[in-house]
This record gives structure tokens, C-alpha cells and sequence, in this order.
């Protein structure tokens, strides 16, 4: 039996009217053990519950509470997941983790494929994680979305890209995904001579079947490190290759999007780069379901900052500088230049950083450390302040990936930094604020 460990008792919430404390644990609900977050919710839907408490004190109690429905106790537990994150039991040819060096903090070597955290966090996962009582349960709380990674629909193939000769069986757990009616989003890593041309085709073909609860399929190039060394041999894609890649892709849009209203499978900005060409209008990334696989993101802030240029500001001359990966870098070079036309006072500084840590195929800033961006920014006129986008950093702190800080930065290179959101709007309000 599990006991679940109270952190925070909210202020004026039940928990505090009924004399929650701070390590009291919650035992049961309705007489039922807790094994997750998500029993714990599916439970407080009543509007009488009987709640088994252990104090801290080791005293065994049953509180019986009428409420509102959907109205929680109003506690925050230790473990926000209420149990133990699961561990990823394959050995994919292209994980990332696997081609980081070694030194770096230990959460960073965790390879986690826990199905949970898709619905609580956006994460994607391979199914092979997942037991038959798991799909039950998100059948029967109907939960939604869920973000799969297929990689491949050639059962065959899948088990040799991950290295697990139940990856293509797993694949049969959407089939009762879909006839629930769980909203699914699909991911595929695409690696050059493996799951690419003929196999794209068939992949995206099959998954077509699985319209209109799988909402939307993205297609991003593997990430490769200098960091390979005894890995599956994988290279990088060509100009040539994310041509074929961007006009298999929008062919099919073209025959999905008449029948279900959906554009459905998408390129990651990274191809439209790597191939030169225009990013797609707005109205073809069905309202950004796959923002957090870099597909439309620079659209979207591009389109946010066309937005927040139409507001006319008051600006005071000074000097700045920002820094992004080289993937993003044309586009923030042309914004930037875009407000000094507009602010003749203003003179902004834009630095591509090369990711020299993890390799310089590695162009996204997402995965920039504080000691490239360091060395690359020394010497430099770098103004009053210096602007970093938020996802160089990890959430809700001011540390890189290699554990410099924003204040190693500030100290060495003697000059304020301030921190950019995601957003167009963001981007232009820190500039002229």
C-alpha cells in the first residue's frame, strides 16, 4: 500500500479546514488504494468522499468530506506523479541521451518512457512501456492526448530502431486507442536510410487509418551529436533529402485535408531550413498542435511579432545584443533588423552560438550550453544588455545544461542578462521595453 506524502496544504482549501499538515500521508479514497495522480483525480470526483489519512504522528484516521464535485482537497504531494517514474527499456538507434558525453548532472541520463507524463507533461512515448492494465486505464478515465512515437509502422523495422523485439506488437495498442476514442499526436524520428523515402510513405499512409483521433504526425530529423562513438551508424540529411522529406509530406496534406479539415502530418521548421524554403502559412499547422517538436514555432513567432510591431512605442537609444542556435538565426537576424529600421536609435547585436559541446549538427538553442555561449560571446559588443531565449535554460531556473549560470555569464562578461520567452510578443516588449 502506498502512503502519499503531503508537501503543501493550500491556504483556505479543505485540506486546511479538515487539519492537513505537511507529512501527513493520504492512504486511500473511498476505501480504494491510490496507485497514481490519476486515481487520485478520478477519486475526488464525487461530491462525498471518505479519505484514509496517516498523520505524521502515525495516527490512522478517516475524514468523510462533502464538497463540490470536481473540487480538490487542496494539497500538493511530494511525488507529483504520486508514484515512481518509469524508466525507458529500449535502446533506440537514435536517443539523444545516449550521445550526450559524460560529467553532465545525473537527471540528465534519465531516460524516461512513462506514459503518464505524456498527459501530465506533453512527453512522447513508445507504448513499449505500457501493460495492458495501463491502455485500460486511460480508456477508462479518458484520458487525452496522448503523444505516441512510431518512429516507424513497419513492425520489423520499429524493433530494430529500438532495439526491442516487442516494439512492433506494441504498435497494436493504438488500434484500442483509437476505437476508445483517445486523442493521439504521433511523432517520427526520421533517420537517413532507415526509416526515410519508401518507409515514410508506408508510415504515413498506415497512420492515416488512425484519422481523426490521431490529430497530427510530425516528422523531425534525428539529432546527432559528435558524441557516437560505438552507436548505430546514422548521417546527416542533405539539402536534397529535406526537399523529398517536404514534398512527400505536403502531398499528403493535400489529399488529408479536404476529407478530415486537417493538414495532419507536418515538417519540422528544421527541414524548410535545411531545404531552403519558405516556412508554411499559419493556417497549416491546425492551430500548432506539434509547437513542442519545433514544428511552427518560427511561424508562430514570426506571425507574433508582425503583431507587436503594429504598436507604436516610445524607445530610448541604446545597444543590445541577443543570441540564438544557427537553426533560428535568419529569422532573428530579420526581425532584428526589422526594429532597427523602425528604431533608428536602437542598435541590436544578433550572435549565432555553434554548439561546440555537443557538436555543430546540434543547431537548435535548446541545447546550447553556458560555456559555448560564454567563450563565443567574450570580446564581443554586446551593449547594455544581453538577451537569451528561455529555453537555453532549465525550467524555472537560471542554469544551463552544462550547470553554468545566468550570473557565470553576468560576472565574466560584465553585462546584464534578461531572459526572452518563446514568443514574438516577448521578443519585440524586452527589445523596446
Amino acid at each position: 500500500m502506498k502512503n502519499h506524502i503531503v508537501k503543501r496544504v493550500i491556504p483556505g482549501s479543505i485540506a486546511e479546514e479538515m487539519g492537513f499538515e505537511p507529512g501527513d500521508a493520504v492512504v486511500k479514497i473511498n476505501n480504494e488504494e491510490i496507485e497514481d495522480i490519476f486515481d487520485y483525480q478520478y477519486l475526488m470526483q464525487d461530491e462525498y468522499i471518505e479519505v484514509t489519512v496517516l498523520t505524521k504522528d502515525g495516527e490512522e484516521c478517516i475524514l468523510e468530506i462533502e464538497k463540490e464535485y470536481q473540487e480538490d482537497l487542496g494539497v500538493e504531494f511530494e511525488n507529483g506523479l504520486m508514484d515512481e517514474y518509469r524508466s525507458c527499456h529500449n535502446k533506440c538507434i537514435f536517443c539523444f541521451i545516449d550521445q550526450m558525453p559524460k560529467g553532465m548532472r545525473e537527471t540528465l541520463y534519465f531516460k524516461d518512457d512513462d506514459s503518464r507524463l505524456s498527459f501530465l507533461q506533453g512527453n512522447y512515448v513508445t507504448l513499449t512501456n505500457m501493460s495492458d492494465k495501463d491502455v485500460e486505464r486511460i480508456v477508462k478515465y479518458h484520458l487525452s492526448p496522448i503523444n505516441i512515437s512510431f518512429q516507424t509502422t513497419n513492425p520489423e523495422l520499429r524493433c530494430m530502431m529500438l532495439h526491442n523485439r516487442f516494439a512492433g506488437e506494441a504498435l497494436k495498442k493504438v488500434d484500442t486507442l483509437y476505437s476508445a476514442g483517445i486523442i493521439m499526436n504521433g511523432q517520427i524520428v526520421l533517420c537517413k536510410g532507415v526509416n526515410d523515402k519508401a518507409e515514410l510513405e508506408r508510415s504515413i499512409r498506415d497512420l492515416t487509418k488512425y484519422l481523426p483521433y490521431l490529430e497530427s504526425v510530425s516528422v523531425v530529423p534525428v539529432g546527432l551529436s559528435k558524441h557516437r562513438e560505438g552507436l548505430y551508424p546514422l548521417e546527416p540529411f542533405t539539402k536534397e533529402d529535406a526537399e523529398v522529406v517536404i514534398d512527400m509530406i505536403e502531398e499528403w496534406q493535400k489529399k488529408i485535408y479536404p476529407q478530415y479539415g486537417l493538414h495532419f502530418i507536418h515538417a519540422s521548421d528544421e527541414w524548410y531550413i535545411l531545404a531552403e524554403r519558405e516556412l508554411p502559412e499559419e493556417e497549416r499547422y491546425d492551430g500548432y498542435l506539434q509547437l513542442e517538436n519545433g514544428v511552427g514555432m518560427l511561424r508562430l513567432m514570426m506571425n507574433e511579432f508582425e503583431e507587436a510591431m503594429n504598436e507604436k512605442r516610445t524607445v530610448i537609444s541604446k545597444e543590445l545584443s541577443l543570441i540564438t542556435g544557427k537553426l533560428a538565426y535568419p529569422y532573428i537576424c530579420r526581425m532584428a533588423e526589422t526594429i532597427m529600421k523602425e528604431y533608428p536609435e536602437l542598435t541590436i547585436h544578433v550572435y549565432p552560438i555553434v554548439n561546440d559541446f555537443f557538436g555543430e549538427q546540434i543547431t537548435v538553442s535548446g541545447l546550447l550550453t553556458g560555456q559555448d555561449i560564454l567563450a563565443q560571446l567574450k570580446g564581443k559588443l554586446l551593449g547594455e544588455v544581453l538577451l537569451l531565449p528561455e529555453n537555453v535554460l532549465r525550467a524555472g531556473e537560471r542554469v544551463f545544461l552544462d550547470d553554468y549560470t545566468v550570473e557565470d555569464l553576468e560576472k565574466t562578461l560584465q553585462v546584464r542578462v534578461d531572459i526572452v520567452k518563446s514568443s514574438g510578443y516577448d521578443f519585440v516588449e524586452k527589445i523596446l521595453q
